[in-house]
């Protein structure tokens, strides 16, 4: 198993990334889907730690969840 590359192993360049919000306030979550090294890459952080830790997935790990979301696999998640 490879370990999963981080944004400066990718070299991105955050300035240059468009990030979209889940909504307003502090709590918002920002995605940015981005390539790298001839793949899809999907970055996430809170609105409010811009700096702060981003976790990087691949795209299949985010088409993973998005189905998963899409079949309700989380709705109980709250409860």
């Amino acid at each position: 198993m490879t370990e999963k590359p981080t944004v400066e192993g990718l070299g991105i360049d955050l300035d240059a990334v468009n990030w979209r919000r889940s909504g307003s306030g502090p709590d918002a979550i920002e995605i940015a889907f981005v390539r790298a090294r001839g793949q899809r890459w999907v970055l996430m952080r809170l609105a409010s730690r811009p700096a702060g830790l981003i976790h990087v997935f691949s795209a299949h790990e985010w088409d993973c969840f998005v189905l998963g979301a899409r079949n309700g696999e989380f709705d109980d998640a709250a409860s």
